[in-house]
């Protein structure tokens, strides 16, 4: 382990040495100071502090801010999307995608910070003005995974800095230094000192409950597990906490018989591939009519078999490792797991020997009860399954616990519609494999979340609604 550790603007840590891993190889990217539970309670203690005088700020000038980070963002894109290739292990391509996304959530907050509407009128009863502001929450936590770490950071950076809250941002330790160069960039946007700040506990659990406990922290948004989701639900309701909650999926991919098949397969390597399949909104079951299933299956066997796998930084490459070890092993086991109940391997399926958590591309055909549909794989398999209807297809799709996404290609738009309506999900994905937009609102059913992110509601998880009644 390395013994120096680089010291970052905004970053609170006075721990022992983590080592920050390339999971391509194993080998050390940078050493980074974890921080202690004293230095979480700091952080909250600091962000409290600056809290009343940036809430004060205009909103113009909060607004103003966030625009220099998204020019500072886009401008270094390419170094950014390299480190988040190597602490993550996604590709290149998918790495510069994301960079390019994350950017756009500070733009789009920078505009929506002037944006946040109030109410004016007459009561019913006409004895008095209904009069409606939204003020800042106050000190937030915010809490991100290592699948997107750029992304995930802005899409609840932007809307809270918008909004007049202070941060305290606990990244991933599998990838925190996108994260710290995210917050030193805000910095030098002219984010002032306290608004933001990161701490890298190595265990999170005693520091978060810790900081969860602090009365001055009034917020917590956090995206991740769902397992680990109904934990912190369960300690912010001790001080009622506001929450939003971006949390897992198993999202269904519904391939009716008069779709384009073309179409609907490179749909499904989007759906399913981005990221390698580390996404929650990647297609993690595929339900096909019976009548197209083999041909469906037999094009996505071949265009996923000449998938080029590797380090995400090499050229060419289009499947880069997991995050790590372990979650290369967790994708595994499933795999594993599934062919023991009778799933049948068309590509892929076998750990590779050598050095790296790289999982190859995997293609499976399956009966319904098969046990990895019931599993969220993050990681490139895509189970296929034919169903006979489209009333077959929606209550299997809704058979699950989660409904975040679903993708649905058909040739006939009001019969997608017509399926879309019926799918328990907070996003439908219509012949396409990717919708994600900052101008939309992101967020799922059921155990799949709370709240939204993005769009025009997503300022508002860090708002409180005022109503004054006063009679003029």
């Amino acid at each position: 382990m390395s013994t120096q550790t680089r010291q970052y603007a905004g970053h609170l840590a006075s721990g022992p040495p983590h080592d920050v891993i390339d999971p391509s190889d194993g080998s050390s990217i940078e050493s980074i100071a974890a921080s202690t539970e004293a230095d979480c309670a700091d952080a909250v203690s600091i962000a409290a502090e600056a809290f009343p005088a940036f809430a004060a700020l205009a909103p113009r000038v909060r607004g103003e801010m966030l625009r220099k980070a998204y020019e500072l963002m886009t401008a270094e894109s390419e170094s950014l999307a390299r480190l988040v290739s190597r602490e993550n292990g996604k590709i290149l391509a998918d790495a510069r995608a994301e960079i390019g996304y994350a950017a756009e959530f500070f733009r789009w907050f920078s505009e929506e910070a002037v944006r946040v509407s109030g109410d004016f009128r007459l009561a019913p009863s006409g004895d008095k003005t209904i009069v409606v502001t939204h003020e800042p929450v106050g000190v937030s936590l915010l809490i991100t995974p290592w699948n997107f770490p750029a992304a995930m950071a802005t899409r609840k950076i932007g809307p809270a800095l918008a909004a007049g809250c202070t941060v305290v941002l606990k990244p991933a330790m599998e990838t925190p230094l996108t994260a710290l160069a995210i917050v030193d960039l805000l910095a030098r946007a002219g984010v002032p000192a306290g608004v933001v700040t990161v701490v890298t506990p190595v265990a999170p659990g005693p520091a978060v409950s810790r900081m969860l406990g602090d009365r001055r922290v009034r917020n917590l948004s956090f995206t991740g597990s769902t397992e680990v989701g109904r934990m912190l639900l369960k300690q912010a309701s001790d001080r009622v906490l506001r929450t939003s909650m971006e949390l897992g999926g198993n999202a269904p991919f519904i391939v009716l018989d008069d779709a384009d098949l073309d179409d609907a397969v490179a749909g499904a390597i989007l759906a399913k591939l981005r990221n390698g399949g580390a996404a929650c909104t990647a297609a993690n079951r595929f339900y096909v009519s019976r009548s197209i299933a083999d041909e469906f299956s037999r094009r996505l066997t071949e265009r996923m078999s000449a998938l080029r796998m590797g380090p995400g930084l090499n050229d060419g490459v289009e499947l880069g490792a997991s995050v790590s070890i372990r979650e290369r092993d967790k994708i595994a086991d499933l795999v594993d797991a599934s062919v023991s109940h009778g799933a049948r391997v068309l590509t892929g399926g076998t750990r590779p020997e050598g050095a790296g958590a790289f999982y190859p591309a995997t293609v499976l055909t399956l009966e319904a009860d098969n046990p990895i549909l019931g599993e969220e794989v993050f990681g490139p398999v895509a189970p296929v399954v034919a169903v006979d209807s489209d009333d077959e297809a929606i209550a299997r799709a809704n058979a699950t616990e989660f409904g975040l996404i679903s993708y649905v290609y058909s040739g006939d738009l009001g019969r997608a519609m017509s399926v879309a309506r019926h799918l328990e999900a907070g996003m439908v994905a219509i012949n396409k494999g990717v919708i994600s937009d900052p101008a939309a609102p992101f967020g799922g059913y059921k155990q799949s979340g709370l709240g939204r992110e993005g769009g025009f509601a997503g300022i508002h998880e860090f708002l409180e609604s005022k109503y004054i009644g006063v009679t003029i």
